[in-house]
């Protein structure tokens, strides 16, 4: 039996697409729930992080202060959701499973650990207290894992 990808390359493309942007929303849903338990438990304050980011990349003033931390999570939603679609290409390349699962944890968490430093907005991993990379990867495994676990039951085919 063929698959829809063979059947059909557009739809199989889109069919991963979509798949992967449904893993990205549980994904994302999955590393909130897994920051929010950690903030708790730490008493961090949440990150203003990715406004500080994307006011650098798009070259924009930062919102008002008592906005940044709504601007914050609509950036993290809209971030972690697009995130989803690498999921999926990766599956369209024939990875599957918790290789392709550990390949997205990978390629999200190496762009984090280069992009946010280059844009001067949280020190190199070099410099961050082990705990601190701890904690962070443990945050991208799960929305890793979350991410995964969802692709593959959506795109599983019979």
């Amino acid at each position: 039996m063929k698959s829809t990808i063979e059947e059909n390359p557009v739809k199989g493309l889109s069919l991963a697409i979509w798949a992967g942007i449904l893993a990205g929303i549980a994904g994302t849903a999955a590393i909130t729930v897994s920051q929010m338990i950690e903030m708790r438990l730490t008493k961090r304050s949440p990150s203003t992080t990715p406004v500080k980011a994307v006011s650098k990349v798009l070259k924009v003033k930062p919102t008002r202060k008592d906005k940044q931390e709504t601007v914050s999570q609509e950036i993290h939603w809209t971030y972690g959701t697009s995130w989803g679609i690498p999921r999926g290409l990766i599956a369209l390349a024939g990875v599957q499973g918790w290789p392709a699962t550990l390949l997205h944890f990978a390629a999200i968490w190496a762009t984090e650990l280069t992009m946010l430093p280059s844009l001067d907005v949280a020190p190199p991993v070099t410099k961050e207290d082990p705990k601190t990379v701890a904690i962070d990867a443990l945050h991208h495994a799960v929305y890793a894992v979350a991410a995964g676990l969802v692709y593959d039951a959506i795109s599983k085919e019979d």
